[in-house]
């Protein structure tokens, strides 16, 4: 069986992170996102294990303290992280396994597990980046301009990533990230047959 293997992909709101790992999941079976951990009530529709792992306060704090979460995160008076146990299971089952999260989280995980591979997913440009998010027709100017001002920042960021894949299109995109999952198996199988 193929070794699974833990994915970080970023990058600026707009450059198509959802459309790119969609489109992955699709392609390939032995792919998966990684499902996160959150102490806010879940939306309707949403649901356990499949959406967040939803748990209380005090279940979080304690899988802090224990060791047990790979990143976290409070945004207010809630917790959002990924929880280590089910990413173990998931890439001793096999799979590659996509975190997405944003550049500083990708850094800290980095720091902690260097063996980590991680993808950052580039705008073809600043424009590009301008005129995709204005088309999505959810953001004022003010806050497109606020969007494009952080792309900025993590996109200077980007020069501590594995990979720079520039998504001009989806499909050059996703076939050159699948060629990377399948380039990163099969080094990981040659290695586990010689170790």
């Amino acid at each position: 069986m193929s070794k699974g293997f833990v994915l970080i992909l970023s990058g600026p709101s707009g450059s198509g992170k959802d459309t790119v790992i969609n489109e992955l999941l699709k392609k390939d079976p032995d792919t998966m996102v990684s499902i996160s951990m959150t102490t806010r009530k879940p939306r309707p529709g949403e649901v356990d294990g499949v959406h967040y792992y939803f748990v209380t306060k005090d279940a979080f704090e304690k899988a802090i303290r224990d060791g047990e979460m790979l990143e976290y995160a409070r945004y207010g008076d809630n917790y959002y992280g990924t929880p280590r146990g089910p990413l173990r299971a998931w890439t001793e089952a096999g799979k590659t396994v996509i975190l997405k999260i944003e550049v500083q989280g990708a850094a800290k995980v980095k720091e902690q597990n260097p063996d980590i591979m991680m993808l950052f997913l580039m705008p073809p440009s600043i424009y590009a980046l301008r005129k995709r998010l204005a088309g999505r027709n959810t953001e004022s100017a003010e806050e497109i301009e606020e969007r494009i001002s952080i792309a900025k920042k993590e996109i200077v960021g980007s020069y501590a990533y594995d990979y720079i894949i520039v998504n001009d299109r989806v499909e050059d995109a996703v076939n050159h990230i699948l060629d990377l999952i399948r380039r990163h198996r099969r080094l990981l199988d040659t290695g586990a047959e010689a170790g």
